[in-house]
């Protein structure tokens, strides 16, 4: 197969194509190199346009290197699945990840012990007030405030709870007085787990949380109904999964740098790169 070299888009000059006109409606546009992420009628939001300019900066980048046919039009093309195949193995050449040693995986586990905890669950009950398009975020936010400060006063009825939750909750399990049943750390928000699984410090107690949970669903009055604390693992249990984890993060630190650098290199327009998370092909 006969490749084109150039950064990939149809604006490139250095592959031998012309330099093309520009149009009154691509200034609105984001582009690299010149080429056009999204239709001038499009409006993808941050994190779209972030994860379309990821990719074609990596197109554009295997074009350069002779392993992708250069792009003749002047928008992004979506990536094929042998596109991104190519990509792939693109990045695990150029990008080189250090496996961490035993003595790594033991200072991680040394610090991070109430991580690794087996059948620690919680059986809770929630009201959601759910942050939805549209919706007034302060007005929703007061009557959560409401609600839970209701719910915080000593001579509250005991079925009060339930009774708000099948009233105003936006999740199913309003249906049920906001039971969740029981839960482990992996089985709700990251946010939630936080508050319920907390790192340091565990909390062995029951009851309402003292404010309003704010995840990305919304805002949420907890209830811890029940405990079970669980069996702390051993290093020798998990050393395998820290290894793995610890992989994981060093190839996506990796990544970013080497992401940031063809950003660096590269006319980037209508999009704010610097200091997102790292990007990857999924």
């Amino acid at each position: 197969m006969s490749t084109v070299g150039g950064c990939g888009g149809g604006t490139c000059t250095c592959g031998g194509a012309g330099k093309a006109a520009s149009t009154g409606t691509m200034a609105a546009v984001a582009t690299i190199n010149g080429i056009a992420l999204h239709s001038a009628g499009q409006t993808p939001d941050d994190a779209e346009l972030r994860e379309l300019a990821w990719a074609e900066l990596l197109r554009q980048e295997a074009v350069r290197q002779g392993l992708l046919l250069r792009h003749p039009g002047l928008e992004a093309p979506q990536l094929s699945p042998g596109d991104r195949q190519v990509i792939e193995a693109m990045l695990e050449r150029s990008v080189q990840v250090p496996q961490p040693n035993e003595d790594e995986c033991r200072r991680y586990y040394e610090a991070r012990q109430d991580r690794y905890v087996e059948g620690r669950l919680v059986h809770v009950r929630h009201i959601l007030f759910a942050v939805t398009k549209g919706v007034d975020v302060h007005a929703l936010a007061k009557r959560a405030e409401q609600a839970l400060l209701e719910l915080s006063r000593k001579e509250v009825d005991p079925g009060r709870f339930a009774a708000l939750a099948r009233e105003l909750s936006n999740c199913p399990s309003g249906a049920e007085g906001g039971d969740l049943g029981w839960i482990g750390p992996h089985e709700c928000a990251d946010e939630l787990a936080n508050e319920l699984f907390p790192q340091k410090s565990p909390s062995s107690g029951v009851g309402l949380r003292p404010r309003l949970l704010h995840t990305r669903y919304g805002f949420h009055i907890i209830e811890v109904l029940e405990r079970k604390q669980g069996r702390q693992l051993a290093f020798d249990e998990v050393r395998e999964r820290i290894g793995v984890q610890l992989a994981q993060q060093s190839r996506a630190k990796a990544l970013h740098q080497y992401i940031q650098l063809l950003a660096g290199q590269a006319l980037v327009e209508g999009v704010a790169l610097e200091g997102t998370d790292s990007p990857l092909v999924q």
